[in-house]
């Protein structure tokens, strides 16, 4: 169970992660306010710069955390788990072997891990967990490629194209990580039933 679930050591890390999250967005907020302020009064091309970088940085950090609050609520109790959406895909084994999931699944943060534990949770609440993280993911996954659009005001198509990727890909990794665990997890509970 403990190669599928998060155990007790990674508790701690994973509480210092969302504690590390939520003081990154303090951050990036404030720098963006300072730099936003800044530039109002002294108008240069690196406060600029700066205050679009903060900026968008700061809307990365605060879309996810409001991201995964507003799903969690809207599905909490209601989502269907058994839906076609949430059933393994036939191309996914061969995917998740060439990407080497069971070799780096362990090393993935987890932003609540009270939600996984199967001494808090029963095995059914573990699942919906399971198919309501992938859920935000997903929708992260989309909100992330928004930033593009500031190009138009902006220019520097680059700058946001590539950073709106990398953001949306990184998310795709948690994405995986759900679709990977959650058939291993259901195998595991008709085992023990």
């Amino acid at each position: 169970m403990s190669t599928v679930l998060k155990n007790n050591n990674s508790r701690a890390q994973n509480s210092s992660f969302k504690k590390l999250l939520f003081a990154l967005t303090g951050v990036f907020g404030f720098c963006f306010a300072v730099f936003v302020l800044a530039n109002t009064f002294y108008k240069s091309g690196f406060l600029f710069s700066a205050s679009i970088t903060f900026g968008v940085t700061f809307y990365h950090f605060v879309m996810r955390l409001a991201a995964g609050y507003i799903v969690d609520k809207v599905f909490k109790n209601r989502i269907d788990c058994n839906s076609k959406w949430f059933a393994p895909k036939k191309f996914e084994k061969q995917l998740y072997k060439k990407l080497h999931v069971h070799k780096w699944k362990q090393k993935v943060p987890t932003f609540d891990p009270e939600q996984f534990d199967v001494e808090k949770n029963s095995f059914d609440e573990i699942i919906r967990s399971m198919c309501i993280a992938e859920i935000v993911h997903e929708v992260i996954f989309i909100l992330a490629l928004l930033p593009i659009f500031l190009t138009i005001p902006f220019g520097d198509f680059w700058i946001f194209f590539i950073t709106s990727v990398l953001s949306g890909a990184f998310d795709m990794i948690f994405v995986i990580l759900q679709r990977y665990n959650r058939p291993r997890v259901i195998r595991l509970i008709k085992r023990k039933t």
